[in-house]
């Protein structure tokens, strides 16, 4: 193989371009602090035990001063998951591009997700695993299409996996297979022990994919 991963310049650069464009909120503002203390929180407690008060204690602020960022705990929960799709949908893309065959393609889905999981994002992905159910109909409405974008960039890899004779089960089994492998590291994982990231993606290609 000759797989080529994301190096942390080019996500950075691509972070910039993100936030120069409007795209995503940039981390050091206050918006952006405010989503990451927000993730950190409902992660640790759970987006139903945090309260606004929770929220402005852990920003240093008055709770009526979150709102002139946001007009409710629902509208933040929202933009956290908004903000994570937005940022790893480009990052998925992106390392994709800098690959060229099938195996490595899948190589850099598994890779970006897994370090999309455990790294920066890990808070913020790990709220649009299981805080989903917390969002109202209104607000699941508008990142369906978002979150059904992302979904459909593994589909149409594994996909093409399954009619190259690559995996031998249903694309939609496996890709159910690695969210739940995936999201599952953030229960045992540790930064800086045996196994970096990328030694976790190669284990996981190898078990998705014959002959990998």
């Amino acid at each position: 193989m000759s797989f080529t991963a994301l190096s942390a310049l080019k996500s950075k650069q691509l972070t910039d371009q993100l936030i120069d464009q409007s795209v995503i909120v940039d981390p050091a503002s206050a918006k952006g602090r405010l989503l990451k203390s927000a993730a950190t929180l409902f992660k640790r407690q759970g987006f139903d035990s945090t309260t606004v008060r929770d929220l402005a204690k852990e920003m240093g602020i008055k709770s009526g001063s979150l709102f002139h960022h946001y007009q409710s705990k629902q509208e933040i929960l929202l933009n956290v998951m908004h903000q994570a799709i937005l940022l790893n949908q480009a990052r998925l893309e992106l390392a994709l591009s800098l690959n060229e065959n099938l195996t490595d393609k899948i190589h850099a889905l598994i890779l970006c997700e897994l370090q999309a999981s455990l790294l920066d994002t890990g808070a913020q992905m790990t709220i649009l695993v299981y805080e989903w159910r917390c969002l109202n109909p209104e607000n699941q409405q508008k990142l369906l299409t978002l979150r059904d974008n992302y979904e459909a960039v593994w589909f149409e890899h594994l996909s093409q996996a399954k009619t190259q004779g690559l995996v031998n089960i249903d694309p939609k089994i496996l890709r159910r297979f690695l969210i739940g492998s995936i999201s599952g590291t953030i229960h045992w994982y540790q930064e800086g022990g045996k196994y970096s990231t990328e030694k976790l993606a190669e284990m996981m290609l190898m078990m998705a994919l014959k002959d990998a």
